[in-house]
């Protein structure tokens, strides 16, 4: 809870003070997920609005407005793997050992993992890790499409920040619609989707910064950073 609560305050933080971040772990891990003991004799009540508190969160990772980049070591489970689907990019080492053990506890996922680990992984993958405590190694892991990028050991953090400077060049406008616009796209029936990506288009492509990158390109010149 404590660890929740300053993750909270660093994101905040973040997002009003650059156009990209690395979240990454310290020691042998990126996470190992919930304290267990932490919910021994809870209510109901209490572990649905713990439940949300994450939630609300991994939420502000989501749906903010700078791009999230998880660097992954080592074991990233359960709540872990929450919060890894909760960045918009995933980074990991050949280290990297991804699990969804609440299952095999007698509890059930709380962090998001139903919503948004599912959709990464699939639905039959999801529940084959959660029913049998299978674990998918970093290979495993980047083939199922839940790692963006897979390094050697030890080179996440680097590879993820020069991931993050890439995002962080781009036009503010295109981040809108990537972060914003395109995750509302997948839910939408075919002929609203088009349409928002049309009004995506119109803002993001007579933005300043896309006037700038067009000239460059036909100008055969690298484009500034922002545009």
């Amino acid at each position: 809870d404590a660890l929740l609560a300053d993750l909270e305050s660093r994101v905040t933080e973040a997002q009003g003070a650059t156009r990209a971040m690395v979240i990454h772990g310290n020691g042998p891990c990126f996470s190992a997920g919930l304290d267990l003991g932490e919910h021994r004799a809870r209510e109901p009540t209490e572990v649905f609005w713990h439940s949300r508190g994450w939630h609300r969160v991994f939420r502000a990772i989501r749906t903010g407005r700078v791009p999230a980049v998880a660097a992954i070591h080592g074991a990233c489970v359960g709540g872990g793997l929450e919060l890894a689907a909760a960045c918009h990019i995933r980074v990991a080492d050949e280290t990297a050992l991804f699990a969804l053990p609440e299952g095999t506890r007698g509890i059930f996922v709380g962090g998001g993992a139903s919503v948004h680990v599912s959709r990464l992984l699939g639905l039959g993958r999801m529940t084959d890790m959660m029913l049998t405590g299978r674990a998918l190694d970093a290979v495993a892991a980047e083939r199922a499409g839940l790692v963006t990028y897979l390094t050697p050991p030890g080179e996440h953090v680097a590879r993820a920040g020069e991931v993050a400077g890439k995002v962080a060049a781009m036009a503010p406008l295109t981040v809108l619609g990537i972060l914003g616009a395109l995750p509302r796209i997948a839910g939408m029936a075919e002929e609203d989707g088009l349409f928002v990506e049309s009004l995506m288009a119109a803002l993001a492509q007579t933005a300043p910064e896309s006037t700038a990158g067009l000239t460059a390109f036909i100008e055969k010149r690298a484009p500034k950073a922002g545009t």
